[in-house]
């Protein structure tokens, strides 16, 4: 059976996102949860995908001298890229609205990192969404944001709540990468790791 190939091993997730730790659970896989704050600043020349898997790598590196040779440490970080700017977590409603109204009527890109590190080795992966909203209106995202609070989620929306359901058109890629973990993906890596 598949979960057999995990024997031996302890898989570590990093995060405090609920929604990682509840696809983690969907996943069937067994794990325990690590945090330490991280500082995310990355150098500004970074772009797109460089930017989440520095990020991934960066809060692997504040665990990494403590894991034991059994443990599998799994870190991600999510940017949502648009025109050449990275839109991070909004610090307040008025940030929120603004990265809503820029993302309104077009595509953008959502991109997840995922490492995988071990006390001697570390693999860093990630998947890349494209999503296409249709032209928000002002009442449509003062009223998702007055009453979801998105300040927890890149691009200052999730697309598991009402603004996806009502304002998302399509999608190219993963739909649990844009919720924040390719589960796939992960999965994948995972398995191979354990041969």
């Amino acid at each position: 059976m598949w979960k057999d190939k995990f024997l031996g091993y302890t898989i570590i997730l990093a995060s405090g996102s609920p929604r990682r730790k509840q696809f983690f659970e969907d996943m069937g896989l067994q794990f325990e949860i690590r945090l330490k704050e991280v500082d995310e600043v990355y150098p500004q020349e970074l772009k797109a995908s460089e930017i989440s898997d520095y990020l991934a790598e960066l809060k692997a590196g504040a665990l990494k001298n403590s894991l034991k040779g059994n443990e599998i440490l799994i870190t991600s970080d999510t940017v949502v890229w648009h025109k050449g700017v990275s839109l991070a977590k909004p610090s307040d409603s008025k940030e929120a609205f603004e990265m809503l109204k820029a993302l309104s009527n077009g595509w953008h890109q959502v991109i997840t990192s995922v490492s995988f590190t071990t006390n001697s080795s570390q693999k860093t992966v990630n998947h890349t969404t494209k999503v296409k909203f249709k032209e928000l209106t002002d009442d449509e995202i003062l009223y998702y944001v007055r009453n979801f609070r998105p300040y927890d989620k890149a691009g200052g929306y999730g697309i598991q709540e009402w603004i996806g359901l009502i304002g998302i058109e399509e999608i190219q890629g993963s739909y649990t990468n844009v919720v924040g973990l390719p589960t796939q993906l992960v999965y994948k890596t995972l398995m191979d790791m354990v041969g």
